[in-house]
């Protein structure tokens, strides 16, 4: 299924029904008083969390959703019937803003969590309300108020706890295979992902965490080169960043040191928040060479890198490494969990 990830469309509630003029007509009452009755709530337009979806791509086929509207009000004080609210299910992960204004409506962030994104018009008042000591008869009553209308923007960021930073063939896939069930597509070229692959990682039979990799970024990201700024956003929700720095399997290969930093300074220009996320440093394919040699070359480069903390070295192939960066990882997720509880 193709990924999308922003969509525009345009939703109108329902418009309240028209409240009634109506008069009271019984066998041996020649003037009954006013009974009209008012009009039924126009239908709101509504979204809806679902985790079962990754993508906007349906919206992309249909635009436009419009609910329902009251009918109007009837004698007898019978009031109209309601408009039905239109659900429409998006992903969670959604952030929805209004166009006209730019205002950030809400964010849609778990399953069935519901957002009245235009609400429905209030139904008219029928003549019954308008009954006085100097009016007894009246004929006045009320139109229902007109449904909201609005241009909306729809805007996925995927849910995950641990997002995958590094150039083009940085091992990303390879290691979102390798520690959990998802399969993305790997191949010896650039940009082997075209979209976010979600992957779960089992700690034990309750406890899990997700691993977000996107497609490899290059030098002039931030401004849109490569696969550009849309797949960077999809970082901001995660509480961890793995970047992700191959070792050099031969004399020629890109300069480790200047990825590196070419890598941090697009963070910087995509996003301060982004920047000042917690970011751990993971040097990959350290089946390259001898065991040995891998760790030299991991001490030297993250020297001249001037990373000062804990970085990990790991072969996603042979699995080296692997359940130790694992286990940091659901230790320092779930501690962050304990603290803010």
């Amino acid at each position: 299924m193709k990924f999308v990830d922003e969509v525009r469309i345009t939703v109108k509630a329902g418009n309240g029904g028209s409240g009634s003029a109506s008069f009271r007509r019984e066998k041996f009452i020649a003037f009954g008083g006013p009974d009209g009755g008012d009009g039924g709530h126009g239908g709101h337009i509504i979204l809806q969390g679902d985790q079962g979806l990754n993508t906007l791509v349906d919206f992309r086929h249909k635009r436009r959703f419009d609910a329902l509207n009251g009918t109007s009000g009837k004698g007898r004080q019978m009031y109209g019937k309601g408009g039905d609210d239109l659900i429409i299910k998006v992903p969670t992960g959604t952030e929805v803003y209004d166009l006209e204004t730019d205002q950030k409506l809400g964010d849609i962030t778990e399953h069935n969590q519901q957002l009245i994104i235009a609400n429905g018009g209030k139904g008219g008042l029928g003549n019954m309300h308008f009954k006085s000591s100097v009016n007894r008869a009246p004929k006045q009553f009320t139109s229902g108020e007109q449904g909201q209308l609005r241009e909306i923007k729809l805007e996925l960021k995927v849910l995950a706890d641990v997002g995958l930073l590094g150039f083009p063939n940085a091992g990303k896939s390879t290691f979102v295979n390798a520690i959990s069930k998802a399969k993305p597509k790997i191949a010896d070229y650039p940009f082997t992902t075209l979209y976010p692959a979600l992957g779960v990682v089992p700690i034990d039979t309750d406890t899990s965490f997700v691993v977000a990799d996107i497609p490899g970024i290059i030098e002039g990201a931030a401004e849109g080169a490569g696969l550009g700024i849309q797949f960077l956003k999809h970082l901001q929700r995660t509480g961890l960043l793995l970047h992700m720095i191959e070792l050099p399997a031969y004399e020629g290969m890109s300069d480790p040191i200047e990825q590196y930093h070419q890598l941090k300074q697009e963070l910087v220009k995509f996003s301060e928040q982004l920047k000042e996320k917690k970011r751990w440093l993971v040097f990959t394919k350290a089946d390259v060479t001898t065991e040995a040699e891998a760790k030299e070359l991991a001490a030297n480069y993250a020297q001249q890198m001037g990373w000062t903390d804990k970085y990990y070295l790991i072969s996603s192939i042979n699995k080296y490494g692997l359940d130790e960066l694992i286990k940091d990882i659901a230790a320092y997720l779930f501690a962050e969990e304990d603290d803010w509880l």
